[in-house]
């Protein structure tokens, strides 16, 4: 199993065979290798999911925000209860 964090491409990065971007990942700028999602595939404001560094998937808005809820629910596993309408909905903390 790998784990995937969900981040917004802000622009694709010069110099680097066009594999590299500037990825938004919860506020924070990270350089990640799009190289596996095939040239001119990916631009700025498209949505990737992120492992150990590189985009392995391009998802939608609602597919990232998914992602999300379910990093969330993991966290939320450890210490208390899953409400079974988080896991239909994708809804979390409500």
């Amino acid at each position: 199993m790998c784990l995937g964090i969900p981040g917004r491409v802000r622009e694709l990065l010069d110099g680097y065979g066009g594999q590299l971007a500037l990825v938004d990942v919860e506020g924070a700028p990270r350089k990640v290798n799009i190289g596996m999602l095939g040239e001119g595939t990916v631009t700025a404001g498209d949505w990737v999911v992120i492992h150990m560094g590189f985009a392995v998937e391009k998802v939608d808005e609602q597919g990232a925000q998914r992602a999300r809820a379910g990093l969330e629910l993991m966290g939320r596993g450890q210490d208390g209860e899953i409400d079974e309408s988080d896991t239909r909905t994708g809804e979390v903390g409500t």
